[in-house]
């Protein structure tokens, strides 16, 4: 299934800056850019996929396995100079490199781990391969700070040993031309600086010529001459020498490890795609977490119910400001294929349709919605809308021109897999004939069985509305005490756009409204006032429905709170009656406990009392028997038993054999514990003063000593030699 929603559609519902607000969410430049490219999916496959990577990144917030930080770096420029041949890479590049690579690994063993809680970003995640080479190659050459390793070669190793060594001779040498030169009253206060990356001595011009060395600069009064000592020039120029080795070599590690990593130049340019569509499903969902959005069913029926929807860029508007904002409910389907919004202007009536069009357009472009988890809706071919006046100088078109050309269009692509959305239905032109035209209009769309919303003030359309089937009247309510809007969608019955009072709360003259009610058809006038009247009697209505459903409510939580303390103290009745049996039973039982011992005391008989004792237990457990009889099992419940039986043995069999091959674990990781210590021991150099004991001995002493492979060891009152290899170190040494 192919769906087309224009450009335009999407400049109406202002979904621009609900892809703004996304974008603020993402961590990476890429993400950013790819969210705000981001339109409504055309394959509904790609859509519902897309759809289940938010909802799980979502989820993943309300537990604790929370999706790995996926932060990386853009590597496009270094993967586009991979791929001209011959060229290398800095250290820092390299290193980018590897620490994306980490990224992924990390990422595909999470997901693999949790692949119960977060199955389609597995896949998702399956589609890319996870190359443990690259790290190693790069890891191999290249410090966590960007530098090469001194093992990234032997000649590299060899170079950086002989750089040493030399920069301590020049160190040696400048300290010693140094000394000289100051116990001979050469230099200045300063003594030396450093130019060139090379130390110099700070001499007195006066004295330049006393001081053997190259000449490299002076001070801007010319006082101070700087000079490097003539001990010190030939360990320089071989230190610049070998500056140049180094470099040399370096470029050369780089392009080798440069052609190790070229051939996985396609695999990195997957990985960037990978964390970019990752970075922006995390935006999605974080962005879906600050709305308190959520996935509603995708319905394979045409249907739409959308249960207490916030226009989510009006929402955070009102939420900066700390004002309230009224959700919506409304619901399209096979009969109520079109609603017909009437009202006050100011009443809400655009934003209640733009709400509805956002909504879906954010749902078929992969993003959730801030709607009550009730709600349902359908995956739409087009989407068409038209709302604003869209006047257009530039081709010369008027409103009602431009309206038309719309409603061409509208024709030719409404059919029954479509949405429209047009505000102010038929404005433009003369009212009865614009309303006229409108109607033949709204008659088309209901024949093609499109699905749709409009807004309006035409009477003409309301009652058309009120004719056809499956076209329901809608109204935004209106406060007529106040004359305000109250912003909440009733549907169900036309409502009136309370011109008058409207202007009235404006401020316009009472004579001057009541001239215009005079020049207006007596008809309209009281077509007007009934459906305020009605408008009225339904609001009335509606507040005594809610108050007497809330009455309920309130009566139905006592009586559920009644059942409640009725079922605890009956309980509580229960038990008293249960330990008063029991005790009255325990009294029983102890009088004739007593009645047999005093009996024996008296005649000393222990036979007899055994006897008697026996008699009444026999005389107790038939009563028992007689009171709880044990029911007679049937073959069915003795083959239940029998199976259960079975079952049982073959738990405690796979429990036993689990825990056997556990114990084998354990005893292997403690074997290998235990030889690592051991090497660990045997590879111990002693030292003096280390405390330690004899293989085959308990007592502790101190090393006094150690010559060659002998130990003097201090046991306090005396002292005695030993190998080394017979001690078992107990404590190093302070």
């Amino acid at each position: 299934m192919k769906t087309h929603i224009s450009e335009k559609v999407l400049q109406d519902l202002e979904f621009t800056t609900v892809l703004q607000q996304v974008a603020e969410f993402c961590i990476s430049e890429l993400g950013k850019e790819q969210t705000l490219t981001i339109v409504p999916f055309t394959s509904k496959k790609n859509l519902l996929r897309e759809l289940n990577f938010v909802n799980e990144y979502l989820s993943s917030f309300e537990s604790e396995n929370r999706v790995p930080n996926h932060g990386f770096e853009d590597i496009y420029e270094q993967i586009k100079r991979l791929s001209i041949e011959n060229s290398y890479l800095e250290p820092k590049s390299f290193l980018t490199i590897a620490t994306t690579t980490e990224t992924i690994g990390s990422l595909k063993k999470f997901f693999k781990k949790f692949q119960t809680y977060f199955p389609t970003l597995h896949d998702l995640s399956e589609e890319i391969d996870f190359i443990k080479e690259i790290v190693d190659e790069i890891k191999k050459v290249i410090t966590n700070y960007g530098e090469l390793l001194d093992s990234a070669s032997p000649t590299l190793k060899s170079i950086r040993k002989e750089k040493t060594m030399l920069q301590g001779k020049i160190g040696q040498s400048f300290t010693s031309a140094l000394a000289r030169a100051k116990s001979s009253g050469y230099l200045d206060d300063i003594r030396e600086t450093v130019i060139d990356n090379q130390r110099v001595l700070a001499v007195l011009a006066m004295h330049r010529k006393k001081v053997k060395g190259s000449l490299l600069g002076s001070s801007k009064s010319g006082n101070i001459v700087y000079i490097a000592p003539q001990a010190t020039l030939a360990h320089h120029r071989e230190f610049q020498n070998l500056i140049f080795e180094e470099k040399q070599e370096v470029i050369r590690i780089l392009r080798e490890l440069s052609e190790k990593i070229r051939p996985y130049t396609p695999l990195l340019e997957s990985y960037l795609k990978y964390l970019t569509h990752l970075d922006v499903i995390a935006a999605k969902a974080n962005y879906a977490n600050d709305i308190q959005a959520i996935l509603p069913t995708i319905s394979t029926t045409k249907n739409i119910f959308f249960k207490n929807a916030y226009h989510p860029i009006l929402w955070i508007k009102n939420k900066e400001q700390k004002i309230e904002t009224i959700p919506q409910t409304i619901q399209l389907n096979e009969k109520q294929q079109i609603i017909v919004i009437s009202g006050p202007n100011a009443g809400g009536k655009s934003i209640t349709l733009k709400t509805i069009g956002l909504l879906q357009v954010m749902l078929q472009s992969g993003l959730l919605i801030p709607v009550d988890e009730k709600s349902e809706t359908y995956i739409f071919n087009t989407i068409l809308t038209d709302i604003g006046d869209n006047q257009s100088i530039e081709n010369q078109l008027s409103t009602y021109s431009y309206r038309l050309k719309n409603m061409r269009y509208f024709l030719r692509k409404c059919n029954d897999s479509t949405l429209f959305l047009i505000d102010e239905f038929g404005t433009g032109s003369d009212p009865e004939l614009g309303g006229a035209l409108a109607e033949i209009f709204l008659e088309e769309f209901y024949e093609k069985k499109s699905f749709g919303i409009i807004t309006t003030h035409y009477a003409n359309l309301k009652v058309l509305a009120n004719e056809l089937d499956n076209v329901t009247n809608a109204n935004m309510q209106f406060n007529e005490r106040t004359l305000e809007p109250m912003y909440k969608l009733y549907i169900g019955q036309a409502g009136s756009s309370f011109t008058f009072e409207v202007a009235q709360k404006n401020g316009i003259p009472f004579s001057l409204i009541n001239k215009a009610k005079k020049r207006v058809e007596s008809e309209k006038i009281r077509l007007d006032r009934t459906i305020s009247k009605l408008q009225k009697e339904r609001n009335r209505l509606q507040k005594t429905s809610d108050n007497l459903e809330k009455q309920q409510t309130k009566e139905q939580e006592q009586l559920e709170s009644l059942q409640e303390k009725e079922q605890k103290i009956r309980e509580k009745l229960e038990g008293f009656q249960e330990l008063y049996d029991s005790n009255q039973r325990m009294l029983t039982l102890g009088r004739k406990t007593n009645e047999f011992l005093n009996k024996y005391f008296q005649t000393n008989n222990k036979k007899e009392l055994t006897a008697n004792f026996l008699k009444w237990v026999a005389a107790e457990k038939t009563k028992h028997l007689k009171k709880n009889p044990s029911k007679p099992k049937t073959k069915a419940q003795k083959k239940v038993l029998k199976e259960k039986e079975v079952k049982r043995k073959e738990t405690i069999k796979k429990v036993e054999k689990e825990v056997l091959k556990k114990v084998v674990e354990v005893r292997k990781e403690k074997k290998k514990e235990a030889q690592k210590i051991a090497k660990e021991k045997a590879a111990y150099i002693f030292k003096v003063n280390d405390r330690v004991r004899l293989l085959d001995g308990n007592a502790v002493g101190t090393i006094e000593k150690i010559e060659k492979k002998k130990a003097f060891i201090n046991y306090g009152l005396f002292t005695t030699e030993t190998s080394v290899s017979k001690l078992e170190l107990v404590e190093k040494g302070k």
